[in-house]
C-alpha cells in the first residue's frame, strides 16, 4: 500500500513508526506545512525513499490531490486538525482516491435553540456526498482514530456477538495522566479540544432522532479499570454518535468525557475571554485567530511524552439484553504513558489514537475491509480488526459491569 499521510505531528509520526515494520506498507509520503518538521520525522524513521517528505498545505484542494497523483498512492490519510477536513477529503475526491480520517468534518450549532436542536451535524458534508463516492467506486473512511475509531469498532462488536437487545451504547473516556512542571497542558490537540468540549453535545435516541445538550451536561462518575479510578465525565460533542446510529440498532448513544473540574474550567475561561475563537480578528494590523494564538502558547502536547506520567482509558459501555437476561460491558483499550513512549517513542494519548488507522489501512490492503462512498468504523466487521490490535502491541479487554 502506498500512502499519503498529509500531517505529521504527534499523531502523524506516531502513524509513521507504527506503520514502518509493516510489510504492507510499501511507501508513506511524509506531507506537511512545516517541510522541516516532515524532513525530521523522515530522519527518525531513517528511511527517505520509503518515506519521502512534501510540503504541503492542507487546505489547499489542488495540490493535495496533485501529490497524491505524483506518488500514485491507494490512500489518502488525514492526520491533521478536522479544520483542514473539507479540502483534504475533496482532494482526495478529485484524485480519485481512497481516504481516511480521524475525525469528522465540522459541525455548525443551530442558530436559534444551539442546546436543543442540531445545526450542521458533524460529518454531514462528507455523508452529503456519499453517493458522489459511491459513483467514482472509491472509500471516505471517516471517524477511524480512537474515539471515533476504535470506540465504534467495539460498538459493533457489541451489537453483533455479545447483545440480542442494545439499550445504550455509551463511550466512556478517562484517564489519571500527570504531566509535570506545567499548569495546564492538554495532552491532545487543543483546537480539537475546544471544539469538541465547547461545541453543544450532541446525544441521540431511538424516535427523537440527535439533539443536543449545554456543554458539560449530565454528569456521572465512572469507574474506569487497569488502576484509573473514578472519574467524573460529562456529555460532550462527539462523532460516535452520529455514526452509531447510522448503522446499529440501538435506543440511545452518548459520548461522556473525563475532563475533571480543572480542566473544564480554564476551557470555560477561554471561552468567557472569546480565545476560542476559531474566526479571524485583526489584531494590531494582522489576521489572528485567537483559537490559532491559544494553540501556539501552549505546549505541543507531541513532545510532553518524557513529561508525562499515568495512564489513559477508551472504551465503550454498552447495556442491553442478552438471553433474555439484562446485560452492561465496557469494551475498551488502556494505554500507558510509559510502555508507549518505550515502544514507539510518542506519549500515550497520541499513540492510542494512531495505532488504529494503521490497522485499517493493514484491513483494507488485504481487502478484509471493502467498500464504496462515505462510511464509519461501524460498517464493517470488527473482528478482524480486534483479532490484530494484540499483534500490534495494543490489546482489548471486557469488563462485565
Amino acid at each position: 500500500m502506498k500512502v499519503l499521510l498529509v500531517g505529521v505531528g504527534g499523531v502523524g509520526e506516531a502513524i509513521a513508526a507504527i506503520a514502518k515494520p509493516r510489510a504492507w506498507l510499501e511507501q508513506m509520503v511524509l506531507a506537511d506545512y512545516n517541510f522541516e518538521r516532515a524532513k525530521f520525522v523522515q530522519k527518525k524513521l531513517g528511511s527517505p525513499k520509503r518515506f519521502p517528505a512534501e510540503q504541503i498545505d492542507a487546505n489547499d484542494r489542488a495540490a493535495i490531490s496533485a501529490l497524491a497523483s505524483k506518488y500514485d498512492v491507494d490512500l489518502i490519510m488525514n492526520a491533521v486538525d478536522p479544520q483542514f477536513n473539507e479540502a483534504i477529503f475533496d482532494a482526495a475526491f478529485d484524485a480519485g482516491k481512497n481516504y481516511m480520517d480521524m475525525a469528522m468534518t465540522l459541525s455548525s450549532p443551530h442558530p436559534k435553540k444551539p442546546h436543543e436542536k442540531t445545526g450542521v451535524k458533524l460529518g454531514d458534508y462528507q455523508f452529503e456526498r456519499a453517493r458522489a463516492w459511491e459513483r467514482q467506486g472509491i472509500l471516505a473512511l471517516v471517524g477511524m482514530g480512537v474515539e471515533p475509531g476504535l470506540s465504534d469498532v467495539f460498538a459493533r462488536y457489541a451489537a453483533d456477538y455479545l447483545f440480542d437487545e442494545i439499550d445504550e451504547i455509551g463511550v466512556r473516556d478517562g484517564a489519571n495522566l500527570v504531566v509535570r512542571g506545567y499548569a495546564f497542558a492538554p495532552t491532545f490537540s487543543i483546537w480539537t479540544t475546544i471544539e469538541e468540549c465547547l461545541n453543544p453535545p450532541v446525544i441521540w435516541e431511538k424516535g427523537r432522532g440527535w439533539y443536543t445538550t449545554a456543554p458539560f451536561s449530565e454528569p456521572e462518575r465512572f469507574e474506569f479499570p487497569d488502576g484509573i479510578g473514578a472519574v467524573e465525565c460529562v456529555n460532550v460533542e462527539h462523532e460516535e454518535v452520529l455514526l452509531a446510529p447510522r448503522y446499529l440498532k440501538c435506543k440511545r448513544v452518548t459520548f461522556k468525557y473525563g475532563l475533571g473540574d480543572e480542566f473544564i474550567a480554564y476551557l470555560k475561561m477561554l471561552h468567557a475571554l472569546g480565545l476560542d475563537n476559531k474566526e479571524k480578528i485583526r489584531v494590531k494590523g494582522v489576521e489572528v485567530a485567537p483559537r490559532d494564538v491559544v494553540a501556539a502558547c501552549l505546549p505541543n502536547p507531541a513532545t510532553l511524552g518524557d513529561k508525562m506520567s499515568g495512564k489513559t482509558c477508551a472504551g465503550t459501555f454498552v447495556t442491553g439484553i442478552k438471553d433474555g437476561k439484562k446485560r452492561a460491558v465496557y469494551i475498551y483499550q488502556t494505554a500507558d504513558n510509559k510502555t508507549c513512549m518505550k515502544k514507539i517513542g510518542s506519549q500515550a494519548v497520541v499513540a492510542q489514537t494512531a495505532f488504529n488507522p494503521v490497522i485499517a489501512m493493514e484491513l483494507l490492503h488485504e481487502k478484509i475491509w471493502q467498500g464504496v462512498g462515505v462510511h464509519g468504523p461501524e460498517a464493517f466487521d470488527a473482528v478482524p480488526f480486534m483479532k490484530r490490535m494484540r499483534g500490534y502491541g495494543f490489546p482489548y479487554k471486557i469488563r462485565e459491569q
